[in-house]
């Protein structure tokens, strides 16, 4: 499989048209296939922002839309290159090969296995032009696939997460493969297990299903949470702790990083805040999804607002912050009368809720504040269960 220079002609021509009247047209290209053609220009649409550098290759081909829409973004795939131990690595899950790509980088020979013929012919066509020759790409069952490879360092898998009537699923025994069938015997061909779960998993549950688990990784991009990462080790020593990381690529494609274990989390004890100070911190998506709540505050030294609410307050700066800050302006009691007529000052804003009764949609229609502007407003609880809005200005 692979793009002629007609084909690859035609798809650049018409990255920006309407492919439905493409395909509508296609009498007017008798010697192009223009259903096939049609896919490949939205399987590019689906991943020019997100995998910038083989949006960049001319010759990759898309095997079908949902693989490119169900991949992962370059910045999420180069940062699993940092969990991989050993000089050989298998995906079993090939799926674009997005994965087996930047994982190969970090090893002298890899396998990337798949069920399915097409993607099977597109890796093989894509990883040829990329210059991966090193990746064998096998086609079949993983489960029958594996025992009679070589020695193998590290395993990724990707499990399937929807059903046979396209429901979403986040329980691991509910995906295919199953991993908590398989996990003993993966353990025993490789001393590394790197396992991708829904974003949508419970982590602190899927911790106990999966006892071998040394790491977990959450990464966010642009604070939205993408990926869970659960590392596991075949010579785990049973009581060592679980390292929890949690990585943010901002909008800059800077990263955040945090890192804590669930004994430091439980050992903690903030300091609660008996009012807003002159900075308010917001963690990022990958904190509050691994549950790092009160850790969080004691390692920065900052004030809780209250148990429930995951927001933090200081009069000093602490730009290393992982999440967004905010200089504070003004606290407004949301039990006052005068909070109807708030929209006089405050035409407009921005404004997020944390622990709070109502939605967004509730206090613009109780204030009247419309959407967007320069001003942040925080609707959440304080202590003896004060409900407020807090009014401040983006700091980062």
């Amino acid at each position: 499989m692979h793009l002629t220079s007609d084909d690859i002609r035609f798809i650049q021509k018409h990255l920006n048209d309407d492919t439905n009247k493409l395909i509508l047209a296609a009498s007017k290209f008798p010697n192009l296939d223009i259903p096939f053609l049609a896919d490949q220009i939205l399987a590019r649409k689906q991943i020019k922002s997100k995998l910038p550098y083989w949006y960049g290759e001319e010759s990759l081909i898309f095997p079908s839309r949902i693989a490119a829409e169900q991949c992962s973004s370059e910045s999420t795939a180069e940062y699993k290159q940092r969990l991989v131990k050993g000089k050989v690595v298998c995906d079993l899950t090939g799926g674009l090969g997005v994965d087996s790509y930047y994982l190969s980088k970090q090893t002298v020979k890899s396998y990337y296995i798949e069920r399915f013929e097409n993607y099977c012919d597109a890796a093989r066509n894509n990883f040829a032009v990329l210059g991966a020759n090193h990746i064998e790409v096998l086609q079949g069952d993983s489960r029958e696939i594996l025992p009679s490879l070589d020695a193998i360092d590290t395993i990724y898998v990707d499990p399937a997460r929807r059903s046979d009537v396209n429901k979403r699923l986040f329980a691991l025994e509910d995906c295919e493969p199953n991993i908590l069938a398989m996990k003993e015997s993966l353990l025993t061909k490789a001393k590394r297990l790197i396992i991708k779960i829904s974003p949508m998993a419970d982590v602190r549950l899927t911790m106990e299903l999966l006892p071998e688990t040394t790491e977990v990784h959450v990464i966010s991009v642009k604070n939205e949470c993408k990926e869970l990462l659960f590392v596991l080790d075949a010579e785990k020593v049973k009581d060592d702790p679980v390292q929890l990381f949690c990585i943010n690529f901002n909008t800059s494609g800077e990263e955040e990083s945090f890192s804590f274990t669930r004994a430091q989390e439980n050992d903690a004890n903030p300091a609660y805040a008996t009012g807003i100070k002159s900075y308010l911190y917001e963690p990022n998506a990958s904190v509050l999804k691994a549950g790092a709540f009160k850790r969080i505050a004691t390692h920065f030294g900052i004030e809780k607002l209250q148990i429930n609410s995951h927001l933090y307050t200081s009069d000093e700066l602490i730009m290393d912050f992982p999440g967004r800050i905010f200089k504070t302006e003004e606290t407004f009691d949301f039990a006052s009368k005068n909070i109807k007529k708030l929209n006089k000052s405050i035409p407009k804003a921005n404004i997020t809720v944390r622990n709070f009764p109502l939605s967004v949609e509730d206090i613009r229609k109780k204030t009247g504040i419309k959407e967007g502007g320069e001003i942040y407003l925080f609707a959440t609880t304080l202590g003896k269960d004060l409900k407020v809005l807090v009014k401040g200005s983006k700091c980062k």
